[in-house]
């Protein structure tokens, strides 16, 4: 009987990542989705994938179709029903990756670790560290494969709203960390979306997901300790936030290996704030 694939970290090379290629319960998800600030044409560019890849949708599948704002996370049991529909079971190994690097493919792992599941990990450097290492590619396609058993356990405090949020706002044992560029934190660049103000969540600090890396990989683990340690030095629970709840889960993950566990992510984000008119805001 072969043995099931498991993982420790939430961080896999693509060397291991090739090692372990023919595991009978490995799925390697390609959780890609497109930059806000990058045209079509430079989102388009990508017409292969890795050999065996199953698409993880998050923007017209994994999100509340239909809501106010983008990228709203599904309930569990809806969660559950898409995920077995990928055929991902109880006792899958997940990779996710994306072609940009790090970017989107930490909100599928974030999205797992929020349903309970805990054997899936990150591929550093996705799509383009698996050509620079000439693995083999496949053009990109769709895969047959039977329903899964996957079954979600929410873990409500993972994933949080703007109620909760603003309560922080008040509570010391919170420390709310922006993930956008310094410029859409400090209002010196305008929002992309532009219905939505400009600022930032008070008290919240900047912390731009891009810091987190060295071109398409993740920083070391001693760079992000450090990191984490300069910008939350009394070890506060941890609330990250960003344009719509994407790359606030670079940070999570970049908190995650620098050993900061008390961590929830904001879901609707800066698009979210910045539009409702109640919120206060600080530039």
């Amino acid at each position: 009987m072969d043995t099931l694939l498991q993982i420790e970290e939430p961080l896999v090379s693509v060397n291991w990542l090739f090692q372990h290629k023919d595991a009978t319960n490995l799925i390697v998800l390609d959780g890609t989705i497109s930059k806000v600030s990058l045209n079509k044409t430079a989102n388009s560019l990508n017409e292969n994938q890795i050999p065996n890849t199953r698409f993880f949708d998050i923007k017209k599948v994994f999100s509340i179709q239909g809501a106010q704002f983008p990228n709203t996370t599904l309930s569990a049991k809806d969660f559950e029903n898409e995920a077995k529909k990928l055929g991902i079971n109880k006792n899958s190994c997940i990779v996710v990756y994306d072609t940009y690097g790090i970017y989107s493919s930490p909100r599928v792992w974030w999205l797992f670790k929020s349903m309970g599941f805990k054997n899936i990990a990150i591929l550093d450097g996705g799509f383009p560290a698996w050509e620079k290492a000439n693995h083999s590619v496949e053009k990109k396609q769709t895969h047959s494969f039977e329903l899964g058993d996957f079954e979600a356990n929410y873990q409500s405090e993972k994933i949080i709203n703007s109620d909760v949020v603003l309560e922080s706002i008040s509570n010391s044992t919170n420390l709310i960390v922006d993930a956008r560029s310094s410029g859409r934190f400090n209002a010196t660049e305008l929002e992309p979306r532009k219905e939505i103000r400009n600022g930032h969540i008070p008290t919240s600090k900047s912390l731009p997901y891009s810091s987190l890396l060295n071109n398409s990989e993740l920083k070391t683990k001693d760079e992000l300790e450090d990191l984490f340690k300069e910008i939350n030095p009394d070890n506060k629970e941890l609330i990250f936030s960003c344009g719509s709840g994407i790359t606030a889960c670079v940070l999570a993950l970049g908190a995650t290996i620098a050993n900061n566990n008390s961590i929830a992510v904001y879901d609707g984000s800066w698009t979210e704030w910045g539009s409702l008119s109640h919120l206060p805001v600080e530039k």
